[in-house]
């Protein structure tokens, strides 16, 4: 039976957490982070966990613990924001390489500079390419709904690679929203117990983690890496389909919305999305065939099926809630955009980098855009290809 309550993103994804009750959890505090070590430490206070805590005395050292502990057979989570991400950014390689099904929440937060605590994609999407699985939430149903799902695709014989679930910063970690929890037994059930086959505190075999790799061996390490993230596709999907049987509630690597006769379509990623939705249904009453693609998987990227989605649309804008300083636009404009060419889906294109920094988007804002769209594709106007949504100019 269903638990309706309501819940912050951060208590959310603490209360998936106490469900789960890992082995061992090693953090350290960052805004706005820092809520979720400190409701699972006050679980293990209270005697609600048996999850050994860690307090560590930076963020490279919590990865560091994470990946000893995982390394040794235990089930093991973090947690970070922002520069805790940064900080971590050797043994978060060392993380994926090792193929250690580490699960972390991630609370979006621009990186420095200027120094800002707000909501923005700049953390996670630096370390889109480290060998991380990253599965994102609009609300916080959602991000409640992904942690659950995280160790079961982590720890996946055809996988074992770390996780990361991500949730926009304050929009969705300190806003409280109504909820649909889970009971705790089917959700034991549904995630169950870590049996690692390899690790190190096995008496019955020897091996080592994360050792030297000389050039005769190294690159068939990482191919076997990367074919570990291209079968993560299936796993999602079937675990997903566990977790709807459930829950019922469905996930999928995106979800579409009024995308049926859609011929203009943004995609985005997070907790823009509900904005976007509005937008639709308003320009949907004025006759506009409006649709829209929010992105849940980011890694591994799903480009092909997005690409099929957008084929019968005239014109695209994709978002980026963060800047690769590329001269080009955003990391989702970049992959989605060589997708649609692989895929010869001719419908013109824009990226918008938006929300830098927790900036405001309205339902007006996407209502532009929408507008912006069908002057490109009906009257053969020209835009600006990489604007700033919303800046002050």
């Amino acid at each position: 039976m269903a638990i309706r309550t309501s819940m912050s993103g951060n208590e959310a994804t603490a209360y998936a957490v106490r469900q789960i009750n890992p082995d061992v959890m090693p953090a350290f505090p960052i805004t706005p982070s820092t809520e979720i070590p400190q409701f699972v430490s006050n679980m293990i206070a209270n005697g609600e966990i048996d999850t050994e805590f860690i307090p560590v005395e930076s963020e490279h050292s919590s990865m560091s613990a994470a990946i000893g502990a995982s390394a040794a057979g235990a089930r093991t989570l973090t947690a970070t924001s922002s520069a805790g991400l940064a900080l971590m950014w050797e043994v978060v390689y060392v993380a994926a390489s090792s193929r250690l099904p580490i699960v972390m929440a991630v609370v979006n937060r621009g990186l420095t500079g200027p120094l800002n605590i707000n909501a923005e994609h700049s953390d996670s999407m630096g370390a889109r390419d480290s060998g991380w699985i990253q599965i994102y939430a609009e609300n916080n149903q959602e991000a409640y709904d992904n942690m659950l799902q995280a160790y079961r695709i982590a720890e996946h014989k055809d996988v074992h690679l770390p996780v990361m679930i991500c949730q926009d910063g304050f929009i969705t970690s300190h806003a409280v929203e109504n909820i649909s929890l889970l009971e705790d037994e089917p959700v034991k059930k549904f995630v169950g117990e870590y049996c690692p086959e390899h690790y190190l505190l096995n008496e019955k075999e020897v091996m080592a983690v994360g050792p030297y790799a000389v050039s005769n061996y190294c690159m068939e390490a990482k191919k076997a890496q990367a074919e570990a993230m291209i079968r993560s596709k299936k796993v999602i999907l079937e675990v997903a389909e566990e977790f709807a049987a459930m829950s019922g509630r469905s996930y999928g690597f995106f979800e579409a919305y009024r995308m049926e006769d859609a011929e203009y379509a943004a995609v985005a990623i997070g907790s823009v999305s509900g904005t976007a939705k509005d937008a639709v249904d308003r320009l949907r009453e004025k006759g506009v065939k409006a649709g829209f693609l929010k992105v849940r998987v980011f890694r591994p990227f799903p480009g092909e099926e997005l690409a099929k989605e957008l084929r019968g649309c005239k014109a695209v804008a994709i978002m980026d809630r963060c800047e690769s300083y590329s001269g080009q636009g955003g990391p989702l404009g970049a992959e989605l955009t060589a997708a649609m060419y692989r895929a010869k889906v001719t419908a013109e294109t824009v990226n918008i980098v938006y929300g830098l920094s927790g900036r405001d988007v309205r339902v007006e804002d996407m209502e532009k855009v929408y507008g912006d769209l069908r002057e490109m594709a009906e009257e053969g106007k020209t835009f600006k290809q990489y604007p700033y949504l919303g800046l002050r100019e």
